[in-house]
């Protein structure tokens, strides 16, 4: 339960945090992104943890299924020193920034990025945003500087880069362009944010405009996506296993982590049909009617965690939404 819990505190953090910081000023600013990042960055991370729920925890200490936290110092280090023993890999040097990034290393995070587009030659849009961004959290001054310049240049090669729209957006209503900052932030709305994202953005679209926009109503939730007929496999009932809950998940088979939704069971009953729709979505925004292709995967945690742990049963099924609504999952295979 404890990544749980965490997750459900950093997202109170959210709405307590960011959302008055963003009533208070009315406006989109450095303060409102810095704080964004840090419940965002953690959140990711949380989310990457849970998104993985058929395969063991490496970190897990023999003897005791409960993980342990990854020492985030120690793997940014190593990959560090890997990239100076090969300093031409670029993807690499992209990872390093994201990490240092998230730690909030901005000065580290800049000096990877450089590296990344040295190597790119500077041909490559999402790098030079990545790039400004880091230059920007390390400088707020630098929007009107070097970060903005970095914005400019990632437009110029990818017209619809979304960091780049956002941030280039905020550069031209500091430049006093209003005109081009609504553009910018349209073009951003297109590539379908998130509907809390998409209610700031259209607020301060409507007010670079001159014109008012009423608030949206938040979505009704959609129907049932898919039904999840959930039974143990002979093999898990021979086992006789304990009570224990029963994670029932659907993620992108392209993308399993982190998953689109979540519902969750106990072991005493099943057999249970399982409806999962879009009210069951982990992220605002990704949601399962979003995907023609389900991987859809039951596992018994026997020790009621959501990162999969050794001994833990499940069972999995790739469906097309187009074609499919109701799926049988058999939980009858073991982690090793």
């Amino acid at each position: 339960m404890l990544w749980v819990i965490i997750g459900a505190m950093l997202l109170i953090a959210v709405m307590t945090v960011v959302v008055p910081l963003y009533r208070k000023q009315k406006r989109l600013s450095v303060p409102i992104l810095a704080a964004t990042l840090v419940m965002t960055a953690v959140s990711a991370v949380i989310y990457s943890q849970i998104g993985t729920p058929d395969a063991t925890d490496s970190t897990a200490v023999a003897g005791n299924s409960e993980p342990q936290a990854p020492d985030v110092d120690a793997m940014v280090a190593s990959l560090s020193a890997r990239l100076q023993a090969n300093p031409d890999d670029v993807d690499g040097w992209k990872m390093l920034g994201r990490s240092y990034f998230t730690m909030r290393n901005f000065t580290g995070a800049i000096a990877a990025f450089e590296k990344a587009v040295e190597l790119e030659s500077a041909q490559n849009g999402q790098t030079l945003a990545d790039l400004g961004e880091a230059v920007l959290y390390d400088d707020q001054r630098a929007l009107l500087g070097r970060a903005g310049e970095l914005f400019e240049n990632a437009l110029a090669l990818e017209a619809g880069n979304p960091k780049a729209l956002f941030y280039g957006g905020m550069a031209a209503v500091e430049r006093g362009n209003k005109a081009l900052g609504a553009d910018r932030w349209e073009s951003l709305l297109a590539t379908s944010p998130p509907p809390n994202v998409q209610e700031i953005l259209r607020q301060q679209i409507a007010e670079l405009r001159g014109t008012t926009v009423a608030p949206a109503d938040p979505p009704e939730p959609s129907a049932t996506v898919v039904t999840v007929n959930v039974a143990l496999g002979e093999t898990a009932l021979a086992a006789d296993l304990p009570d224990a809950t029963v994670f029932v998940i659907a993620r992108d088979p392209n993308q399993p982590s982190p998953p689109i939704a979540a519902v969750r069971r106990r072991l005493s009953e099943l057999p249970a049909e399982v409806e999962i729709g879009d009210s069951d979505a982990m992220i605002p925004g990704r949601v399962p009617s979003g995907f023609t292709q389900l991987e859809i995967l039951a596992r018994v945690s026997l020790g009621g965690q959501p990162i999969a742990a050794s001994g833990d049963w499940f069972g999995q099924h790739i469906i097309d939404t187009d074609s499919v609504s109701t799926v049988d999952i058999t939980i009858d295979q073991q982690i090793p």
